[in-house]
């Protein structure tokens, strides 16, 4: 997983590098199709010190993909903490079983909607797909693994590694990620404060793991995406954002 696909973790540490200049800033504030809170506050994890993490789709208008630079498919800013993909990009990440847009399309703090980030929003389970398994997997164990290789593990980022495994489970299972983790709250706040042994956080581990692999085995969601779905949506907001449509 890329740095401009932005990390699972959910932590302000994940916000990837993307354009700041003005020109890209304007593009947020005024074509925002789509802007939710992810990370803690969503999930129900959050304490006191925790940042309100900030992220969204923008919609650059056709013309101007008419030149030879091209809108930027991303950009940071222009608040703190904040970061937003280009509608296309973003299609294309979701498309991809990407765990953090997925989170996007099923946050309960949704700030702005406007008409489009509606439409975006009730195609979402076309975004879903057997890919998950592989997408949210592959990145928690993929950190899990850095962590060991080093001798060094986060006890706030082991505990997003497990709530990513939760969220996968549980979008195998229902056909939707899981973000709010109520139920799952006092044990994961635990692992962050260290109190879990790590034996204990590794059978929890193995057990998620496992869970998975049987739930792909009989979950109901088709192998690929509905990209044809997709590809229409982005091929009627394309067209309704030319000049004078």
């Amino acid at each position: 997983m890329t740095g401009e696909q932005g990390s699972a973790a959910g932590t302000s540490a994940e916000a990837p590098a993307g354009a700041s200049s003005a020109p890209g800033h304007r593009l947020v504030t005024d074509h925002t199709v789509l802007s939710v809170v992810v990370g803690s506050r969503a999930y129900g994890l959050d304490t006191a010190a925790s940042d309100t993490d900030r992220r969204g789709v923008f919609v650059a208008p056709t013309e101007l993909y008419w030149h030879f630079d091209k809108p930027p498919t991303h950009v940071t800013g222009p608040g703190e903490e904040q970061f937003s993909w280009e509608f296309e990009r973003f299609c294309e990440l979701a498309l991809a079983a990407n765990p953090t847009v997925l989170e996007c399309l099923w946050s309960p703090l949704v700030e702005h909607v406007t008409p489009i980030g509606a439409e975006l929003l009730d195609v979402r389970t076309a975004f879903v797909s057997k890919r998950a398994h592989r997408s949210f997997l592959g990145y928690a164990e993929s950190q899990f693994r850095k962590m060991e290789n080093h001798q060094a593990r986060n006890p706030k980022h082991v505990m997003h590694m497990l709530r990513l495994l939760i969220s996968g489970l549980h979008l195998l299972e229902h056909g939707e990620p899981l973000v709010r983790m109520d139920d799952h709250r006092d044990r994961l706040l635990a692992v962050r404060a260290g109190e879990v042994p790590l034996d204990e956080v590794g059978a929890w581990r193995a057990s998620l793991t496992a869970r998975m692999a049987d739930a792909l085995a009989r979950t109901s969601l088709p192998d690929e995406p509905d990209r044809p779905r997709v590809d229409a949506l982005l091929h009627s907001v394309r067209r309704r954002t030319l000049p004078g449509a």
